[in-house]
């Protein structure tokens, strides 16, 4: 089975660390959005699509790839690391869930995690969630790639 993890992680490292445990379960590559093929995602078996959430938003080149992709038959995923906890009712990731499943992709699940976080005030001391994604964050992606695989 051909795995793809696509991911952006730009500020603290913290969705690179989640997609890279994703990774090693999976037996997947880890690629930006400007390194993934979009040929190679539509025809891939299982695809993952993470980033850090950006103003309540998962990160705009991520969905400006999925928005560019062409019809799929695999599966996919979304996860998420964020400072603040996302609404249950709407979670950061249920937007690009939902333009995947427009895309054909039948979408297996989402996961997130807290992580730190030093957007605007919460730098002002020192930042939030310092010490996370931590050991427990990682076991749960862990877990939540086996019941993908």
């Amino acid at each position: 089975m051909k795995s793809v993890i696509v991911c952006t992680s730009v500020s603290h490292g913290n969705t690179r660390r989640v997609a890279d445990t994703m990774a090693r379960v999976l037996g997947a590559a880890v690629v930006s959005p400007a390194e993934a093929d979009p040929a190679e995602l539509a025809a891939a078996a299982l695809v993952g699509f993470g980033s850090g959430v950006y103003y309540g938003r998962l990160h705009p080149t991520l969905t400006a790839l999925v928005r560019g992709l062409p019809e799929a038959r695999g599966r996919a995923f979304v996860f998420a690391t964020s400072g603040l906890p996302g609404p249950s009712s709407a979670p950061f990731t249920h937007p690009l869930a939902r333009r995947l499943a427009g895309k054909g992709f039948r979408v297996e699940g989402s996961f997130s995690c807290r992580a730190f976080d030093t957007w605007g005030p919460f730098g002002l001391v020192g930042g939030i969630n310092r010490q996370r994604p931590d050991a427990g964050d990682l076991a749960a992606a862990r877990l939540f790639a086996e019941r993908l695989r």
